[in-house]
């Protein structure tokens, strides 16, 4: 991340309010509870976010049509220009760390950090899967 925190500090973005920018810009409408997993982002810091990139005008809240009860949230117009105004920044520097790392290790890196982050957490340790 100190790669791109540069990025986003010039845009006044913090790295979770990005992470949650970019997901609703990939997914579209999303309740908080996915929003807040696909984004890796505990459930009582989404909430306060929420209201800061709502306020911002970055995100929008919705209720289910077809569960009033539910909350979804949407990227707005000014989020999708901040998330297409830090790509090209952001691919360049994943260009860089490609042309420096190579792209099949920084794959495989990839790959295996998912593979960890997706191991189940069983009695406050990583379980043996």
């Amino acid at each position: 991340m100190s790669h791109f925190r540069p990025i986003l500090a010039a845009h006044d973005v913090t790295e979770q309010q990005w992470r949650v920018i970019r997901v609703l810009y990939e997914a579209g409408k999303l309740d908080a509870t996915e929003v807040a997993d696909k984004a890796s982002i505990l459930a009582p810091s989404l909430t306060r976010m929420i209201r800061s990139l709502e306020e911002r005008g970055f995100i929008s809240k919705h209720k289910d049509d077809a569960d009033g009860r539910r909350v979804l949230l949407q990227i707005t117009s000014t989020g999708r220009e901040i998330v297409e105004d830090v790509m090209p920044e952001s691919l360049k520097v994943y260009a860089d760390i490609d042309a420096r790392f190579g792209a099949a290790r920084v794959e495989r890196l990839l790959d295996m950090l998912e593979e960890l982050a997706s191991l189940k957490m069983e009695n406050g340790s990583l379980g043996e899967e």
